[in-house]
């Protein structure tokens, strides 16, 4: 499928007969230099600047063409290997000279080419038309310029965001050439789709290799590429048992709303209890007590509590991040037991996060990972009966004066950073046995993620409708995660932040869940001010409409089931772009606010506010509307979409054709 050419000093590189890579006198593929970055961090959110001192083209000096092999010879500059195996091409650099620390190279692109992943993005599905640094952080509260909620973020906290920033970046991107392209790199970087005739892909330091492959569909090319990058394990059976309700406030409070949610109807798997380690406000609103074990006062005799709920097949969840705070038990033993990333003073290093200071467990000391591992995530969490957590955080590692016991650079680890805090939780599931009946949920993540991370959240978008922080982009951020391998993911129903006036409603709340129906997992969140925002607990209309909702989630267990095994046997997300099964259809490639759900079912979520209909595009095939009956051809269609109705269709005589049918039957709005 790939092929070079070398003729009068052009060397090409074609896929399928169509060019990829090319090198001449005139147009150069690569560049090699230096910069001077300067990063300034303030709560998770990176002002990040850059300062090229030096850009060189290359020009391959002599081409030495092997057996199984092509060396370019960039002089004393670069060496690059290019080797190639059917599907297959990889580009391995070697630079003899270690100032060199920014490279770039240019691919051949076309004007109708479609890209998509760079880990987890939430505003833009197709990446064609912009650029995107690559570095994980705070994603921002609002992540649109224009608009009153980001603009008072910036001026207040920095933290208003951008379209690009996201909490899970990876140089990983696929083509709709049929190709996917993976950086071997840590390192900051920005991967450029706005050029018509080229894609510029920049990194801040000389990359391992580069890897691209082939495949002749799109399923095919996933498969290929989460052999390599990992997959995520199937996740535990009890997830389908219905809601995982996010309460908070003590054992009185949150086990009393469990029962007024049972007393409803509303079927629930889980109770999960972000507070169980105790509570601090700040000016963000109600927080934790960064320290990772049941807080006797608000959660007394908690293990027992937790024993109560198995017995009735409910489970318990909490969380923990790989922080710890000054003021708390588990700093002080960390000191004892020199756990924590330190300055080049030899202090320890304290991070803000916002009206508190916390250390910085070093993950990359063997010694700190495995007392982390087992004394925190195994002792006080698992060892209670804790069925799952959300492990939080992982972009928060400093790149000042902060030395890690690797010795490796923090501009190099930060990145890193998600992944190594992944495969620590990971670890201690392996460890305990648990692995398959436990899970944790992340935001974070790089590259590496998809084997450890048991599932992904959507992160904290904002309580509303907004286009760049609000429920689409719980869409994109599936979507985009799903071709880069990690294919299970699901978001706070009814969203997190709430700022500055911006409250959530009961529409906001149900649109959010009956989205959520149609997602591997259904988990409620009362947000970071509580007490502003709707509650789904304090309105009885709303009550009944969620346990309608949570029943068609859990009658859809057969077919969920089905795609999470998918998933991890191949690598097939839950959540799949329209046209992974719809290649011939141009229409299906910039799609991003409506999805699949394994090959047949088709779910366009409402997204915005005040809307009883909605404009649906069907690719091929005849198509039944879930909540009529009714049938649809290809092309678009306005449908009704009152509140509990979301746009969902399925193909006439497909496989899940009989499960669909029964649940129209059975839950009549």
């Amino acid at each position: 499928m790939f092929t070079f050419t070398h003729d009068n000093g052009q060397y090409r590189l074609f896929l399928n007969g169509r060019l990829l890579l090319s090198e001449s006198r005139d147009e150069p593929m690569l560049w090699i230099g230096r910069g001077e970055e300067s990063i300034d961090m303030y709560r998770g959110n990176y002002k990040i600047e850059d300062y090229v001192t030096e850009r060189l083209p290359l020009h391959a000096v002599g081409v030495i063409e092997g057996p199984d092999s092509i060396v370019f010879d960039y002089g004393s500059a670069l060496f690059l290997r290019l080797t190639l195996n059917g599907d297959l091409a990889e580009l391995r650099f070697e630079c003899p000279d270690p100032s060199v620390n920014r490279l770039w190279l240019r691919l051949c692109a076309e004007e109708d080419e479609c890209c998509w992943g760079c880990g987890e993005q939430m505003s833009y599905f197709n990446l064609r038309g912009r650029h995107f640094p690559l570095w994980t952080s705070e994603p921002g509260v609002g992540r649109d310029k224009s608009t009153y909620v980001t603009w008072r973020s910036d001026v207040e906290n920095r933290a208003g965001g951008d379209y690009y920033n996201t909490n899970f970046p990876q140089p990983t991107f696929v083509s709709s050439r049929h190709y996917y392209l993976h950086a071997d790199t840590t390192a900051y970087a920005d991967f450029d789709f706005r050029h018509g005739a080229f894609h510029e892909l920049q990194f801040w330091e000389v990359p391992t290799y580069i890897r691209i492959e082939a495949a002749n569909t799109f399923p095919a090319l996933l498969e290929k590429e989460t052999a390599f990058l990992g997959r995520q394990p199937e996740l535990p059976d009890w997830i389908y048992n219905g809601l995982i309700i996010g309460v908070q406030g003590g054992s009185e409070r949150s086990f009393g709303l469990l029962e007024k949610t049972l007393a409803h109807n509303i079927p629930v798997a889980a109770v999960w209890c972000q507070d169980w380690c105790g509570k601090r406000v700040t000016s963000f609103g109600k927080r934790l007590q960064w320290d990772w074990h049941f807080h006797s006062e608000m959660y007394p005799n908690l293990p027992a509590e937790i024993e109560k709920l198995h017995a009735r097949g409910i489970r318990f969840l909490g969380y923990i991040n790989p922080y710890l705070v000054r003021d708390g038990e588990l700093f002080q033993e960390g000191l004892k037991e020199d756990i924590f990333a330190r300055r080049s003073d030899g202090s320890v290093y304290l991070v803000d996060f916002g009206e508190f200071e916390c250390g910085v467990v070093d993950l990359t000391d063997p010694k700190a990972y495995a007392w982390f591992k087992d004394r925190v995530i195994r002792r006080l969490s698992l060892d209670i009966g804790i069925d799952g957590w959300m492990a939080d955080f992982g972009e928060y590692l400093p790149t000042d004066d902060i030395v890690l016991h690797s010795g490796r650079s923090p501009m190099l680890e930060h990145n890193h950073w998600p992944a190594l805090w992944a495969k620590c939780n990971y670890d201690a599931l392996i460890d305990s046995g648990k692995l398959g009946d436990a899970v944790f949920f992340m935001r974070a993540g790089f590259t590496g993620s998809q084997k450890y991370c048991t599932l992904l959240w959507a992160g904290d978008q904002s309580v509303d409708f907004s286009r760049h922080d609000g429920l689409c982009t719980t869409i994109c951020a599936a979507l985009s995660a799903g071709m880069c391998g990690c294919g299970l993911s699901h978001s706070d129903i009814g969203g997190y932040t709430s700022l500055f006036g911006n409250v959530r409603t009961k529409e906001l709340f149900l649109r959010w869940a009956e989205m959520a129906v149609f997602t591997p997992v259904m988990r409620s969140h009362e947000g970071n001010r509580p007490d502003d925002c709707f509650q789904y607990y304090d309105d009885e209309d709303c009550m009944q409409r969620l346990a309608r909702l949570t029943a068609v989630h859990t009658a859809l267990r057969p077919l969920l089931k089905q795609l999470v095994e998918e998933n991890a046997r191949c690598g097939l997300p839950v959540q799949r772009p329209l046209f992974l099964h719809h290649e011939d259809d141009p229409r299906c490639y910039t799609e991003q606010f409506e999805y699949l759900l394994g090959p047949d079912v088709l779910v366009a979520p409402v997204w915005q506010e005040a809307q009883e209909a909605r404009t649906v595009y069907l690719p091929e095939g005849e198509w039944i509307h879930l909540w009529s009956g009714m049938k649809f051809p290809k092309g678009e269609h306005t449908v009704p979409a009152p509140l509990g109705e979301p746009p969902v269709f399925y193909r006439t005589g497909s496989a899940s054709a009989p499960l669909l049918a029964r649940i129209r039957q059975a839950f009549p709005l």
